[in-house]
C-alpha cells in the first residue's frame, strides 16, 4: 500500500484494515502527519498540531486492538475544531483574545471521543467565535479550499471541512450555529452534519450563540458522519439543553430504500440567483430520488424570507452577552500597561478581537439595549416561532425536505470579505435549521464545470438523525461524488 494511501480511506474502510492488523494506529497517524507536512502548507486547515498526543493515543489504541477490544473509532485520527475544550492542548476560537488559552477539561465530546479511542490530529482553523462564512475571519490563517485554493473552504467549520477535503484527516467535528458544518461541508466537498438541538451536548463548546449552537461531524462519508454523531450524542447532565433521550443505533438503520419516502421541495429555496450548476445538480438529484419510489411534494415554508434578518438580531444577541466573559481579568488577553480598569477592560477587548466579532457584538448589544429589546430581540423571537411552525406544519404531509445547502459554490477569497451581507446571504439555506432547532446534512450531489463541489441539504424532523442519514445515504450509495478528491493539491 502506498504510505499516504490510507489517508484518503473513510473510517469504517479503515477500521476493517485496523482490526485486521493489516495497518497500526501509528503507522496510520504518521502517514497522515506526511499528508499535513506535505499540504498544509497550502491549505492551512490546522491552528495546532498534537502529534505527540496523536502517537501516545495511537500506541494505546493498537494495544487495544491487539486484544481485540477495538470499538468504531480506537485508533481512528480526527480533528477537533479550535473551539472545543481539550484538556491540556491550546483552544483558541482563531482570536488573539484566547490565543495563549489552555483549557484546564475536556468538552463532553472531546471526552467521549478519548474514551472511544479515536486519536486526536489537532484543531482546526475557522472565523473568530464561529462568526463567520469563510473562515477568512480568523487571526491566525486563512484557510484554502483543497479543490481550489484560490476559494474560501466554507465557514465557520473551514479548517475542519478542508482537513477532510484535503485527506488530512480521517474525520472531524464542527459546531453549526447557522450552518457552519453544513456550508464549509457543501464548499469541501465532504460530508456535514447538524444534529437536533439538544441531541449533542455544548459543554466545553466555546459559545457563540447558546439557543443555536450545536457540534456536529464532518466526514468523507454518510457512514462515517453515523459513527461520529453515534460516538458523541446523548444525554449529559452538565448541558442544561442536552435531551434526555435514548440515542438511537444510527450505522445500523442506514438504508438505502426510499420507497414511499416523502420528499418536500420548499418553493421558497429554488430562487432567482442560485447558481444555475448548483441548480442543475439539485434538480438532477431530486429525479434520482423520484426515479428510486421517493414521493416528491412542493411545500412552502411561507416565512423563510425572514429567516436570515431573525438569526442576526437574535445569534448577535447572545453573541454579545456570550462574549462579555473576555474582559482581560479571568483568562485570555490581559493588556498589562492600562492606567485604569476601565482602559483595561476596553483595550483587551479591542485588541482581542477582530472586525466582524467587533461588528456582532455592537449588532447584539443593541438589539438588547434599553427601548430596542422588544422592537428587535423579542420580534426575532417571536418570528423564530413563525419559522419553526412552519417545518411542524410541512413535516405533517412529508418525511424529509430537500434543499441547495448554498446557493452559490466556493466563491473566491476575499469576494466578499468587504460586504458583510452578501456574506451573511451564504447561510440563506441553512439558517432556518438552526432556528427550528431539526437535524440537517450536506452530501456532494456533484461538482461545476471549474470542478468545485456542489452541496445536498436534508431536513428533517426533531431527532429523526436516523431518517435524514438513511436519505442521503440512499443518494451517496448511488452516486460517487462522495469518493472524488481534489486532483492538484
Amino acid at each position: 500500500m502506498n504510505e499516504t494511501a490510507p489517508c484518503s480511506l473513510p473510517a469504517h474502510v479503515l477500521r476493517q484494515k485496523l482490526d485486521k492488523q493489516e495497518l497500526s494506529s501509528r503507522s496510520l497517524v504518521e502517514a497522515f502527519y506526511r499528508r499535513i507536512e506535505s499540504v498544509e502548507g497550502k491549505v492551512h486547515a490546522y491552528n495546532t498540531l498534537t502529534k505527540d498526543v496523536a502517537l501516545t493515543q495511537a500506541d494505546q489504541a493498537d494495544q487495544l486492538i491487539a486484544k481485540g477490544e477495538s470499538g468504531p473509532l480506537t485508533g481512528i485520527p480526527i480533528a477537533l475544531k479550535d473551539n472545543l475544550c481539550t484538556k491540556g492542548i491550546r483552544t483558541t476560537c482563531s482570536s488573539k483574545i484566547l490565543e495563549n488559552f489552555i483549557p484546564p477539561y475536556d468538552a463532553t465530546v472531546v471526552e467521549k471521543l478519548r474514551k472511544a479511542g479515536a486519536v486526536f490530529l489537532g484543531k482546526t482553523n475557522m472565523d473568530e467565535f464561529a462568526m463567520g462564512s469563510s473562515t477568512e475571519n480568523s487571526a491566525f490563517e486563512k484557510t484554502a479550499n483543497p479543490w481550489d485554493l484560490a476559494c474560501i473552504p466554507g465557514g465557520s467549520s473551514g479548517g475542519s471541512a478542508a482537513a477532510v477535503g484535503a485527506d488530512e484527516a480521517v474525520m472531524a467535528l464542527g459546531s453549526d450555529t447557522g450552518g457552519s458544518i453544513r456550508q464549509p461541508a457543501a464548499c469541501c466537498g465532504v460530508v456535514g452534519m447538524k444534529p437536533t438541538y439538544g441531541r449533542v451536548s455544548r459543554f466545553g463548546l466555546v459559545a457563540f450563540a447558546s439557543s443555536l449552537d450545536q457540534i456536529g461531524p464532518l466526514t468523507h462519508d454518510v457512514r462515517d458522519a453515523a459513527i461520529l454523531l453515534n460516538a458523541i450524542g446523548g444525554h449529559d447532565p452538565r448541558d442544561s439543553t442536552s435531551v434526555d433521550m435514548p440515542m438511537p443505533d444510527l450505522i445500523g438503520t442506514l438504508n438505502e430504500n426510499v420507497a414511499g419516502l416523502k420528499i418536500g421541495i420548499p418553493k421558497e429555496y429554488f430562487i432567482e440567483g442560485i447558481d444555475s450548476e448548483v441548480g442543475a445538480a439539485l434538480e438532477s438529484a431530486i429525479e434520482h430520488y423520484r426515479k428510486a419510489g421517493a414521493e416528491i411534494k412542493a411545500i412552502s415554508l411561507p416565512h423563510t424570507d425572514y429567516a436570515t434578518a431573525t438569526y442576526y438580531v437574535l445569534a448577535t444577541a447572545e453573541a454579545s452577552s456570550n462574549l462579555s466573559r473576555y474582559d482581560g481579568v479571568r483568562f485570555g488577553l490581559r493588556i498589562q500597561e492600562a492606567k485604569d480598569l476601565l482602559e483595561m477592560y476596553s483595550e483587551s477587548r479591542r485588541l482581542g478581537f477582530g472586525s466582524e466579532v467587533k461588528r456582532r457584538i455592537m449588532i447584539g448589544a443593541h438589539a438588547l439595549s434599553s427601548g430596542y429589546y422588544d422592537a428587535y430581540y423579542k420580534k426575532g423571537q417571536q418570528v423564530r416561532t413563525l419559522i419553526k411552525n412552519d417545518f411542524d406544519e410541512a413535516f405533517k404531509s412529508v418525511d424529509v425536505i430537500l434543499t441547495p445547502t448554498a446557493p452559490t459554490p466556493a466563491f473566491k477569497m476575499g469576494e466578499k470579505l468587504d460586504d458583510p451581507l452578501t456574506m451573511y446571504l451564504c447561510d440563506i439555506f441553512t439558517i432556518s435549521a438552526n432556528l427550528a432547532g431539526l437535524p440537517a446534512i450536506s452530501l456532494p450531489c456533484g461538482l461545476t464545470s471549474n470542478h468545485l463541489p456542489i452541496g445536498l441539504q436534508l431536513i428533517g424532523r426533531p431527532f429523526d438523525e436516523a431518517g435524514v442519514l438513511s436519505t442521503a445515504y440512499a443518494f451517496e450509495q448511488q452516486h460517487d461524488f462522495h469518493e472524488r478528491r481534489p486532483e492538484d493539491l
